[in-house]
């Protein structure tokens, strides 16, 4: 992506590679705001429903001030949580209806599972299951039929990526709705969206590694203190994992949030045409 990200001119449709670098850019500058704001979401978790819902609109919120400096209307922490709390029950609607289509999707797969392994039964009922002959034939199907699985899942929930930026950003828009614009603004793009969430996974990826290494020392180094068998050593572990976690999870979660900001600027650029902005009124 070239010049600033406040331009007044509307951005050309940018590659996987601007999409992701525009992403760390406005990551990086912003970081300290974005990572107290994603460290109050983690801290939000252990609140159950209310917290999830804090959760999910406060890191909403980072995309809502990472695509104010999309469309040059920068807005202050204050005014945009003031406006992602107004909605607060929305996303918690929204988190409901995400998981009901989850279940749905996970239903619908056993039935097919299910109707799977019957004909399986049928068409192979009568052979010998060691004979290398049966097992070089039912092998491909059942890969086949995996990787059919893992395409056709990551293709649903890949429509399901924007849904909580409408929520946090569009005027009149509600928990239904937003399903319905994330579902119209990823048509079409479901494979490259894949990709660039790939790209960030792997830019991820050392965070993660982090995570382990830093247990895995915390714990040696317990151990030669506390006995194993300790229920001490367990309640300090679960702990000191809790905040590792929290604290590494609030790194990377604006990482996401702001990629995603930028992919959603680039959709409504691609599929609209029209000058973005944050609000009918003045910031």
């Amino acid at each position: 992506m070239s010049g600033n990200f406040g331009s007044p001119n509307p951005i050309q449709p940018l590659n996987v590679g601007d999409v992701v670098s525009a992403g760390m850019r406005l990551y990086t500058s912003h970081l300290k705001e974005y990572y107290l704001i994603a460290l109050q979401a983690y801290l939000w978790v252990i609140v159950p429903f209310y917290g999830w819902a804090k959760f999910y609109a406060l890191s909403a919120l980072i995309s809502r001030l990472a695509f104010g400096d999309l469309v040059n209307q920068p807005e202050s922490v204050v005014s945009g949580k003031r406006f992602v709390n107004s909605r607060l029950w929305q996303f918690f609607l929204t988190l409901v209806l995400i998981l009901l289509i989850g279940i749905g999707i996970y239903i619908g797969l056993a039935i097919v599972f299910i109707v799977a392994a019957i004909l399986l039964e049928v068409l192979f009922g009568g052979l010998n299951m060691r004979s290398p002959a049966t097992l070089a034939l039912l092998i491909p199907i059942v890969f086949v039929g995996i990787i059919m699985t893992l395409i056709a899942l990551s293709w649903l929930f890949t429509r399901l990526y924007l849904v909580d930026m409408p929520l946090a950003i569009e005027e009149n828009v509600n928990s239904t709705s937003s399903i319905s614009r994330s579902w119209e603004l990823t048509q079409g793009n479901v494979w490259r969206i894949l990709l660039i969430s790939t790209i960030g996974f792997l830019i991820t990826l050392p965070v993660q590694f982090a995570i382990q290494i830093i247990l895995s020392i915390f714990q040696l180094i317990a151990l030669t203190v506390i006995p194993q068998n300790s229920s001490f050593f367990y309640v300090l572990y679960y702990i000191v994992s809790i905040i590792v976690v929290f604290a590494s999870g609030a790194l990377v979660i604006p990482f996401w949030q702001t990629t995603k900001a930028v992919v959603y600027y680039d959709m409504r650029s691609r599929q609209e045409g029209l000058g973005l902005k944050l609000r009918d009124h003045d910031i």
